[in-house]
């Protein structure tokens, strides 16, 4: 009886997860996250009229929800951090607010603005081009501030499982933007600006996916798929300082096709 009942409990965990694997054309699909995942300057805006949070058309949660015919609800926001999924943003609402018992699928890219990967990246490359009117270059991340950002991805992981039992949570990283090391001219940094935030990047990815391994989530390594093709790469999917196009330092429209294509084979095939 013993076997029978780890069999019984074996199968029912197999249909749970196979239910959750393919979303059904018209399932409600919550995309969530920072700049990296609204597509700033990415082909047309996806909002009539176009909001503050520049969310593209042609992103990878819009590619994919064409692809499969899904309904999206799509929350992502240039300069959100964690925080903004937790909790409102001046006139916006938490973007944990969109997930409810229907959601099907949910995607996640944030991390980088709590320990302002971008902002470095920014104000650096703005300094070494010498360019007027550059913001501060922000001090490096504490240990304290590592430790929060695991809390409150842990935390939006566990509260999309909560809200939406039957969904499936997919991370999705950040692109690599910089070579594997040194710099180029497409940057406008030095050396050790591009190290140093090449170094913060790294630790995002890592403890991205480390929180989705605890919180039984999935993950899209967007960082390995994009690395051959950085900003310094000889065909670009990330853009450099200035860009001719769209934003500094973020992933350019190959980047999320590619990401797009990732999240179909994950889930669909």
């Amino acid at each position: 009886m013993k076997t029978i009942a780890i069999l019984i409990g074996a199968l029912v965990a197999l249909t749970s997860v196979s239910a959750r694997a393919q979303p059904p054309a018209g399932s409600r699909y919550v995309a969530m996250g920072s700049s990296f995942a609204a597509g700033p300057g990415v082909t047309t805006s996806a909002d009539e009229p176009a909001t503050r949070c520049a969310r593209s058309r042609d992103n990878y949660a819009h590619q994919l929800a064409r692809r499969h015919n899904l309904n999206l609800i799509d929350v992502s926001c240039s300069g959100a951090t964690t925080q903004h999924l937790l909790g409102p943003w001046n006139e916006l609402k938490p973007q944990l607010d969109a997930v409810d018992a229907d959601t099907r699928l949910v995607t996640v890219t944030i991390g980088g603005n709590d320990v302002r990967l971008t902002a470095g990246l920014g104000a650096g490359a703005c300094r070494t081009a010498k360019a007027e009117r550059c913001a501060d270059i922000p001090a490096p991340p504490t240990e304290a501030e590592w430790a929060g950002l695991e809390q409150r991805l842990t935390r939006i992981a566990r509260a999309v499982h909560n809200r939406a039992p039957n969904a499936r949570l997919v991370f999705v990283d950040y692109t690599t933007v910089l070579p594997p090391e040194g710099t180029c001219p497409a940057l406008s940094l030095t050396a050790d600006q591009a190290e140093s935030s090449r170094a913060i990047n790294a630790r995002v990815v890592a403890l991205t996916a480390k929180v989705a391994r605890d919180t039984g989530s999935d993950l899209v390594a967007a960082s390995a798929i994009t690395a051959a093709h950085n900003a310094c790469a000889a065909e670009l999917w990330a853009n450099g300082y200035p860009p001719a196009k769209g934003a500094a330092f973020h992933p350019r429209l190959q980047a999320h096709t590619a990401i797009a294509e990732a999240l179909d084979r994950l889930i669909w095939r």
